[in-house]
This record gives structure tokens, sequence and C-alpha cells, in this order.
């Protein structure tokens, strides 16, 4: 199991690391396409809207395929367009390659939130669910940096590193990883639209997405402007926003190794509730502080209980079926899209007319509320009496 696990975490950590990557090569890309400073965030657009539109097909489609080859085959396409980007002659061409490994990652990463069930004894799917994540977490640590030091060989570096990457765990997850045949022949031949409706037919299943997609419309809206607040509160340099960045993404990568242990012990439940009223205690109490250190202190705190949250999270969903977990980590990957898409368009209107960080802090505490009383009426959360039998099955 720790070497599947393992190669769940890179695979991620790679994925994770791509999408982060472009954000210190955008003045360098912007010169070299000779583009202005709005178009060059379309780089970063290309790949998020590829992931979120395919993460629609991609999961419907590999219940029905088996799981290792729709990950091989995500992975290697992946590698290919990252590694074309290395070489892209003009800012269309870029656009064009960046789409295409997001489309590439949308067929890849639901494969590992939905194989994890599949392929991890059921007393281990929680923790191995933090490792997987702990990839994306590390990524989101590590992918700027990475990104700006390998940038020093120039700007092609970056993408050329990661596509060899790529390949090789290719090669390692058709060596290790078993075939993960569907489960039901009859059921595969069901259309995508069925596959979607059969699911959110379920009341159990359209409450908890909703809740899932608030939950990231609120987590995104705090997350895109912790720069902007930053450097407007304390005046910040990009340095000192990056090492705030690192508490976070330091949080994020110890909770995800470690916190199943803890929701082990105190049960899934309890877990859940009382993480989102600290993450919405944190939240309020945010915008207040004064002292850069206190601010680092409770965003290192917010980051480690949401490392928490999100395994749950995930593997609640996936209790949703056996059978379409492909869609259900397909689904739940484009809802935190588009929550981010729409969290921080909604963060940026809220940040510049009505009083700056003080009501997208609000926002967040409203959407995490607001999540956290739908999740409860979902039915999901396993009661007290369940909770310890239910850490044996997540």
């Amino acid at each position: 199991m720790k070497r599947i696990v393992s190669l769940f975490f890179f695979i991620l950590f790679v994925i994770g690391t791509d999408t982060f990557i472009v954000s210190p090569l955008l003045p360098t890309l912007r010169d070299a396409f000779h583009i202005s400073v709005a178009y060059s965030g379309w780089m970063v657009s290309a790949y998020a809207l590829g992931y979120a539109t395919f993460a629609l097909i991609a999961g419907p489609l590999s219940d029905g395929w088996n799981r290792k080859k729709v990950m091989l085959t995500g992975m290697v396409s992946f590698g290919v367009f990252t590694f074309l980007c290395g070489f892209a002659v003009n800012f269309w061409m870029m656009l064009l390659f960046r789409f295409l490994a997001g489309v590439s990652a949308a067929f890849t990463s639901p494969q590992v939130w939905a194989a994890i069930p599949q392929l991890v004894p059921k007393n281990k799917i929680l923790k191995a669910m933090g490792i997987a994540t702990a990839g994306l977490a590390v990524a989101q640590m590590l992918g700027v940096p990475i990104g700006s030091y390998l940038a020093i060989f120039g700007w092609q570096t970056p993408f050329i590193v990661i596509s060899a990457a790529s390949f090789l765990l290719v090669i390692l997850s058709a060596s290790f990883l078993p075939s993960m045949p569907p489960a039901h022949t009859q059921q595969n031949r069901t259309s995508i639209f069925k596959r979607y409706r059969a699911l959110l037919r379920q009341s159990q299943a359209k409450v908890a997405f909703l809740a899932y997609f608030i939950f990231q419309l609120g987590n995104f809206a705090a997350f895109a402007f912790i720069g902007t607040w930053l450097a407007d509160q304390f005046s910040l340099s990009v340095a000192g926003i990056g090492t705030v960045i690192l508490f976070i993404g330091l949080g994020n990568t110890l909770s995800s190794l470690f916190s199943s242990g803890f929701v082990q012990k105190i049960g899934v439940r309890p877990s859940f509730i009382y993480g989102m009223i600290l993450v919405t205690l944190l939240y309020a109490s945010l915008p207040f502080l004064q002292n850069l250190l206190l601010v680092r202190v409770i965003y290192f705190l917010i980051f480690f209980i949401l490392g928490m949250l999100f395994p749950i999270m995930m593997s609640l969903l996936q209790t949703l079926s056996a059978t379409a977990r492909g869609t259900i980590s397909s689904l739940a990957n484009s809802f935190m899209y588009f929550g981010t898409t729409i969290g921080s368009w909604a963060a940026g209107l809220l940040y510049a007319n009505m009083h700056g960080f003080l009501s997208v802090g609000f926002f967040a505490v409203i959407c995490f509320i607001l999540s956290l009383i739908l999740f409860i009426q979902s039915g999901l959360l396993p009661t007290q009496q369940q909770s310890g039998s239910h850490n044996a099955t997540t």
C-alpha cells in the first residue's frame, strides 16, 4: 500500500506544481511573447479552464474504463503537452498547450481519488487521502520557488523538468499499480449525462456537493487576496508575502500527513464539525489582527485545519457510490475550480468596494457556516454512535 500511496502523492505533486509554476514565470513570459499584463493571466486561466471543463467528462468516462489505463494515458499526454509548453514560440501556442495540459490533468488526478477506495484497505482510506492531499499541499508551498529557481536556466526549463518527472511517474505507475477494471459492465454503457443524473438524483448527493462547492467558494475567495491584504495591511514585499505562504503550505502539508490519526481517534463527525467551527472563528478574527507574527500563526492553524477537512470531505463524497467514483471525483474537482473562479471574482469585488479584507473574511465565514449546515443535513457525516465504525470504513 505504501508504494501505491507514494505514487499518488507524487502524481498530485507534479500536477499541482504545474498548476502553480506559471505564476513566477508570468513577467518573463510576458516579455518573451510581447503581451500585456492582462493577457498574461490567460496562461493561468487556460489550464484551469481545460481542467474544470473536461473533468466533468473524464470522470464518467473513466468509470467505464480501466482506471489504470486512464491514469497512464492522462499522465503521458500531460507530460507531452507540458513539454511542448517549453517550446511554444508565441502566446497562442502557449495558451493551447496549457489548455491541453489542463485537460490531461483532468483525466489523471480524479483517478487518484477514485482509486484510493478501490486499492487501499478500508481502515487506511482516510490516511491515504491525507497523504495524496499532501502532494497538492507541498506543490502549493513549493511550486512558486521551484519555478523561480528552475527559470534561472531559462523559462523553458521548468516545463521540461515537470514533463520528465511525469514520464518517470508513468513508468513507475505502469510497473507498480494493479489493473483497475470497471466494476459493473452494464452500468458502464450509461451515457455521461445519465451518470450525473443518476448521481445527483440522490438528495444526499445534491446537498453534499452544494456544501462542497460553497466551502470551496469561501476557501478560495479568502485565499485569492491573501497577498494583497498582507501588502496593504503590513506593507510586505513579495519575499515577505512568500514567507507567509510558506507557513500556509507547511500547515497544510503537516496536517495532510498526520491529522488522519487524530481524526480516527476522536471520530469523523466531531473532527469535521469542530474543525469547521474553529476555521470559521479564525477567519473571523484574521482581519482584525495587527501583529504579523500572530497572522502567520493563525494562517498556519487555518491551513492545518483545512488540511484535515479536505480528505474528510473527499472520503465522504466517495461514499455516495461505489460504481461512480470517477464521476464523483471529477465533479468535486470541477466544483473546486469553478469555486476558485467565482470566489476570486467575488472577493475582488468585495475587497475593492467593501472595506477590503474585512468583507472577504466575512464572506468566507458565511460560506463555511452554510457549508457546515449543509454537510450535516446531507446525512453523510456519521452519527456519534456510528463514528467509530465509520473510521474503519473511510
